[in-house]
Parts: structure tokens; sequence; C-alpha cells
């Protein structure tokens, strides 16, 4: 088995305890030498101050490559862009251009009177100013807003004809999934990269409820193992098998890169990334 190279999601932190669980994440995964460390925006765009310095920090102490969210939720083009032109400054160049969920509860998104109305929208203002890496959302499964599958794929030529230079995919928990829509997409006539995006369960209960607001159907055997895992109190062991084997039979079908939702949690993914024999190259300090 070739060993991939990994990326990793973190969120901004909203309290000094969040801050540390930041850094500690990005102190025990830096090592494993990702292509970047993304950082989200809240729901809403509402930690849209603080995704900023946390990829400031995160760029200034790690030396790494830092890819800030960019949502075109509760704002104008003018101030998404002058945004985008703040994470310049500090030396992001990476975004991770989305269109964001409704905020303040909407079940629907409605853009700002002057913003921008999709992310192709976005991502095409991004490219024009020739300064930024973009990549992408994709959803393996059917997006809760698109009519079918057909309409996934659809949405991701158009973000890839704007500018984009690549997709992370949303979680999923069975391989199959991602392995047709990669397929779907080549016969679509897509050739740009689509990195699985792979959230190592932490809890199940949280990563169940997450599914559901994804529209990220759970297969019946993953809910009736972790229930009998979580009885057994086996949760832990269970996440860990079930994560690497999810991982492994990607790379067996020649997936090359993974992009891991950490949740500022760090453990499991490191288990993860070295059951896969992503192994530590370089210690933190070396590269601050």
């Amino acid at each position: 088995m070739s060993v991939p190279t990994v990326s990793f999601e973190v969120f901004p932190p909203r309290t000094v305890d969040a801050s540390f669980n930041l850094w500690d994440t990005a102190q025990a995964l830096a090592p494993l030498a990702p292509r970047f460390f993304s950082v989200t925006y809240g729901a809403g765009g509402s930690t849209r101050d603080i995704t900023h310095d946390a990829a400031h920090v995160l760029r200034r102490t790690s030396g790494l490559p830092v890819a800030g969210h960019l949502t075109c939720v509760g704002a104008s083009k003018a101030e998404t862009l002058a945004v985008a032109e703040s994470f310049a400054k500090i030396g992001v160049t990476d975004i991770v251009a989305l269109r964001g969920d409704p905020e303040g509860g909407k079940e629907r998104f409605e853009p700002h009177p002057d913003g921008f109305t999709n992310s192709c929208e976005l991502i095409e203002a991004l490219a024009e100013t020739g300064r930024f890496n973009v990549r992408v959302g994709a959803y393996p499964d059917v997006h809760p807003e698109a009519a079918d599958a057909k309409t996934n794929i659809d949405w991701l030529k158009r973000k890839f004809e704007a500018g984009a230079c690549e997709a992370i995919t949303q979680f999923f928990f069975e391989p199959e999934s991602f392995l047709r829509f990669r397929d779907a997409c080549v016969k679509a006539g897509i050739d740009r990269p689509i990195t699985p995006g792979i959230l190592p369960i932490l809890n199940w209960k949280s990563a169940r409820s997450f599914a559901a607001r994804c529209g990220t159907p759970v297969p019946d055997w993953v809910e009736q193992s972790f229930e009998t895992a979580i009885r057994d109190g086996r949760h832990d062991l269970l996440a860990l098998s079930l994560c690497t084997e999810l991982c492994s039979t990607l790379i067996d079908e020649g997936v090359e890169q993974l992009h891991f939702y950490t949740l500022n949690r760090a453990d499991l993914t490191r288990d993860v990334c070295r059951a896969l024999g992503v192994t530590s190259q370089v210690a933190l300090e070396d590269v601050a």
C-alpha cells in the first residue's frame, strides 16, 4: 500500500481553552508534514475574524501552508474580497471557497443584497485576482439541496470551470460512495483532483447528527457496529479500525491524498495516519 499525503481541517477557537486545543492539535499533526491546514468559518460566517486570526497564528507558528475558508454568507462582494485580501496579507493564499450554510437558522441560503449568489461567483472573483489557490467542496452523496447526484457533479464541474484547482469532499462512511462519485466525475469530463474528506469518529452521537444535517447516509451496519461498540466500551477501537479500513481501501483504489476533519482533536487522526504509514517527518519547532 502506498503512503498518502494528508491535510487537516481545524476550526477557530472561541475560548482560551479552545485555543490551547487548537495549538495542541497543530503541534501533534504538523510533524506529519501535511499539505495544508484548513481553518473553517462558523455557521453564517460567524467566526470570520477569529478564522482570520487562527489562520494567521497557525501560519506564523507552524510555517506550514494554511487555507482559510471563505463563504458567501452575510457579506457584500466587496466585504468578502476584503477578507480574502486580509488572508493574502498574512501569507495565506490558499482559500477553500464555499457558498456556506444559511445564516440565522434559515432553511435556505439567501444571498446578501450585494453579495455573491453562489460559490461559483466567489470562485471566479478569487481566480480573477490571480493571487489565490482555490479549493472547493464536493458531495459524494446527494447534497440536501440538490435534485440528484448528477446535480452535484454539474455544480462541481462549474466550480472547476470558474477557477478552482481541487475539490475536497464531504465525509462519507463507505469507500464506494467516493469511488462511484469519482468515476462519475471522470465520465463527466472532470480531470481536476478530488480529495476525499475523512471524518474520524470521535463521538458517534455527534457524527450521526452531523451526517443527518449534511445528507450523508448512515449504513445500517455502521450504526449497529457503533451501538454494539458503545455498549461494550469499544467505541474508540471501532472508530480507529473503521477509519483506517476506509482509508486503506481508498488508497488501494488509487487515492493519493486524504483530508481529515480533525474537530481540533489530534489523537484519533494521528493514529489513523500512523496506521497508514504517515509518520513524523519534522518537529514543529523546525518549521516555525
